[in-house]
């Protein structure tokens, strides 16, 4: 057994850097996976504004770096490769990766988090961070009397487009279909705003700026015309999707893809358990995915020590 880590952690944002100092502190012997580079999508926030005990705000990666840096100090071990696939064997689960080898645990936390969908038109990628977001809840209150676009016409977008108008000058809304698809009350209410107008049968095909956004490139669908939009910030707000690929054959999904778990962090599958944007919720922010790794931690720990005999009765 001692090549078996009691916990293993897939995904180091911040549900599964919470979930490592937790275990850790708790001398669980953990190993987190991570693909890439630990901070999830706090790596792409310009600021941090809603994270209890920073009251002017932090940036997205000075936090990811806290976060790393308080786990690290802990004891978890963070090793960098892409988890392939997670199998059950007698004794323990058995996750292999690309560049990390198997890894054998007693138990697995899914943090793997979601993706925002993006445009993938120029100027996006390079300004994202910079005036390019895909939460409003997270960089609305950062744009007090600017010009914004939001592109989307789904309930989300809408939603969205009416949060942002409490903050902006303006909120223009491109779609590109000549009429929203979002619910007709959220409609109403939006049309209703005269802060918020429309630019409909319009696609966004160039976010312009150099070191911020300055504007967005729109395209008419049906006339071919194009126009510049000026702005300050652009939300793209089009969807998530969750990246729960590699364990859509071992836990519950919910319609969208979303891990389903009880309050306890616990998915359908015995010893495995979920937190962050990966799960099925109402919110999706830090603070609620560093909830979810704490919890979902305590609950890894209740089902080793029963697995060993160990636990407190």
């Amino acid at each position: 057994m001692a090549d078996i880590y009691d916990v293993a952690i897939i995904g180091g944002g911040p549900a599964g850097l919470t979930a490592g100092i937790y275990c850790s502190r708790a001398r669980l012997k953990t190993v987190l996976l991570e693909k890439t580079m630990c901070g999830g999508q706090t790596l792409l926030t310009d600021i941090v504004e809603n994270f209890p005990g920073f009251p002017a705000g932090i940036k997205g990666g000075e936090l990811a770096d806290h976060f790393t840096k308080q786990a690290e100090h802990f004891g978890l071990k963070t090793v960098i490769g892409e988890a392939g696939r997670i199998t059950k064997t007698e004794g323990a689960f058995e996750i292999t990766s690309e560049g990390a080898g198997v890894i054998k645990a007693l138990s697995v936390i899914i943090s793997t988090g979601a993706r925002w969908n993006a445009l993938g038109i120029p100027g996006e990628k390079e300004l994202t961070g910079r005036g390019v977001s895909y939460c409003a809840t997270c960089d609305g209150p950062l744009c007090k009397k600017k010009d914004v676009v939001v592109v989307g016409g789904g309930d989300s977008a809408i939603e969205d487009a009416l949060f942002l108008a409490k903050f902006a000058d303006s909120v223009t809304v491109i779609h590109r279909r000549d009429r929203l698809r979002a619910a007709q009350i959220l409609q109403e209410r939006a049309f209703a705003d005269k802060k918020i107008k429309f630019k409909f049968n319009s696609t966004a095909v160039g976010i312009m700026g150099t070191s911020k956004v300055e504007g967005v490139k729109i395209k008419d669908v049906i006339s071919g015309a194009e126009e510049i939009v000026k702005c300050g910030y652009v939300f793209v707000l089009i969807g998530l999707t969750p990246n729960s690929e590699i364990v859509k054959d071992m836990v519950q999904l919910c319609e969208k893809g979303y891990i389903i778990c009880d309050d306890e962090m616990r998915t359908s599958a015995e010893g495995v358990f979920a937190a962050g944007d990966i799960r099925r919720k109402l919110l999706r922010q830090v603070v609620t995915a560093a909830g979810d790794g704490a919890v979902a931690a305590a609950s890894a720990r209740h089902y080793v020590e029963h697995l060993k005999g160990t636990e407190y009765k």
